[in-house]
């Protein structure tokens, strides 16, 4: 369960501007500032200031800009693709925006972000490449931020890497086809020799090492990544997964997966759903398996999207297996599992020196048998119990347990949606646990933490088990059965 993306009031584009006017009207610091952002383009500059101040009278001498020394007038704005009003006076900023729009020709002006058809971002100049970072006027202090991030990122021989892109582009697509093949290559470029060699000045190697790579061209094998998609939040995703997801053919997920994490996969990435859900399996585990093998027989490169970490209740090992006997390639990524989640939601220390020395993971399913379960015998030992997809058995796990001799009294945590926006917290005891079973609006998957060492959480964020309202609605049932 996630909250819906936010919409963007103003979509970022690249405007052609190549030979084409931009004009810039005023005479202090803010024209100076625009004509700084624009002389990274190709664009003719205008700059229309009668009085330059000295700052930007120097730079329209050192620059050469085409010079309009007269007062505004709307005549001077014919023939542009842009238009900037940065003269710092209100009543004139929105006379030029005015005259601009009335001859179809977008304007903004400088720190008036209502009177503003576009707005200028914050860039990163790699030419040809630019990263451009926009808040829609709201926060220029932030791009600029963001802007000194990312350009300590990258490289700055991108540029020149890209641009020896574009000579081997027409090559590549006509020596590779479409799809993995030609992924791959695009890959082994940008992270490769080339690329290394144009890191240390070489321009040379980098086309040579190009051509090898082009050269020695193959069907590109299949590869299959089981990825821990964490507990929810997008921002929990590791960064390789999140690398892998960039490279992925095919996204293969479950239920359980948000579509916010989904979506950082490629855009043109196939997105397979599986289902994988309590009460809602689309596919059976042996039609994942089989799915899985195919796309690697195919050459695609797989991204397996699993909740959590793929290890922990994720049935990984089958998967595995089948990629193993099928000679598939593969590879697993580890993710935040929904334990860690809960506990950071309470600030819960899952170990606590002196009081639990070791940690449970345990579906709760496996009560069926006539003997507590190992893990029951632990937790009476001491060690603190994650009990995942437990609220249906609830009742049973807190039989159980103060059956074989746990404490009435000892501590309980439970989350539902874990990291989400949606989160919901609750605390208790082990005798308040069977009140979970009557919690049907937890629609989200559930996350129990039991021990001693759960006394020591904040519950200041999280409400009874108990609580008049789960009274409420247990009565409020009752009735209507």
């Amino acid at each position: 369960m996630t909250t819906e993306q936010a919409k963007l009031n103003a979509f970022p584009v690249f405007m052609r501007v190549d030979g084409q006017s931009v004009v810039i009207v005023g005479n202090g610091e803010e024209a100076l500032a625009k004509a700084r952002l624009l002389s990274q383009s190709s664009a003719i500059l205008k700059i229309i200031a009668e009085k330059p101040e000295p700052a930007l009278w120097s730079w329209i001498a050192a620059n050469r800009p085409v010079h309009i020394a007269d007062a505004y007038d709307a005549a001077q704005l014919h023939g542009a693709a842009l238009v900037f009003a940065a003269s710092g006076n209100e009543a004139l900023d929105r006379r030029i925006v005015t005259d601009a729009r009335a001859i179809k020709i977008p304007a903004n002006a400088v720190d008036r972000p209502d009177l503003c058809d576009f707005f200028t971002p914050a860039i990163v100049n790699r030419a040809p490449v630019c990263v451009a970072i926009g808040t829609e006027g709201a926060g220029p202090v932030l791009s600029q931020m963001i802007r000194a991030r990312v350009d300590q990122m990258l490289s700055p021989t991108l540029g020149r890497l890209a641009s020896l892109a574009a000579d081997f582009r027409e090559r590549a697509e006509a020596l590779l086809p479409r799809g993995s093949a030609r992924r791959r290559f695009w890959r082994d470029f940008f992270e490769g020799e080339p690329a290394r060699a144009l890191e240390i000045g070489h321009a040379a190697e980098a086309e040579e090492a190009a051509n090898l790579l082009l050269a020695r061209r193959t069907a590109a094998e299949g590869h299959i990544a089981l990825v821990g998609a964490g507990p929810g939040a997008e921002d929990l995703l590791t960064l390789r997964a999140q690398r892998l997801l960039m490279q992925a053919d095919f996204i293969v997920y479950d239920a359980l997966v948000p579509e916010a994490v989904v979506a950082m996969g490629r855009r043109d990435a196939e997105r397979l759903p599986v289902g994988k859900r309590k009460g809602c399996h689309s596919k059976s585990q042996a039609e994942i398996n089989d799915l899985l093998v195919a796309l690697g027989q195919q050459g695609k490169r797989v991204v397996r999207l699993k909740s959590g970490d793929p290890l922990v209740f994720g049935r990984a090992g089958e998967e595995m297996q089948a990629l193993r006997d099928a000679n598939i390639s593969y590879e697993v990524v580890p993710g935040v599992t929904a334990a860690f989640a809960a506990a950071a939601e309470f600030e819960l220390p899952l170990t606590l020196r002196g009081v639990a020395s070791s940690l449970v993971f345990t579906t709760g399913h496996d009560l069926k048998g006539e003997t507590l379960p190992d893990w029951g015998r632990l937790a009476i030992s001491g060690a603190t119990v994650a009990v995942y997809m437990g609220r249906s058995v609830a009742a049973d796990v807190a039989g159980r347990l103060i059956e074989a001799g746990l404490s009435p009294d000892t501590a309980v945590a439970v989350v539902e949606n874990a990291s989400l926006g949606t989160r919901r917290l609750f605390h208790g005891t082990i005798a308040d646990l069977p009140a979970l079973e009557h919690r049907d609006e937890l629609s989200g998957p559930v996350m129990t933490l039991i021990g001693d060492a759960v006394a020591g959480a904040n519950f200041a964020n999280s409400e009874p088990l108990t609580s008049q309202r789960a009274l409420l609605a247990k009565t409020a049932q009752g009735a209507h059965a």
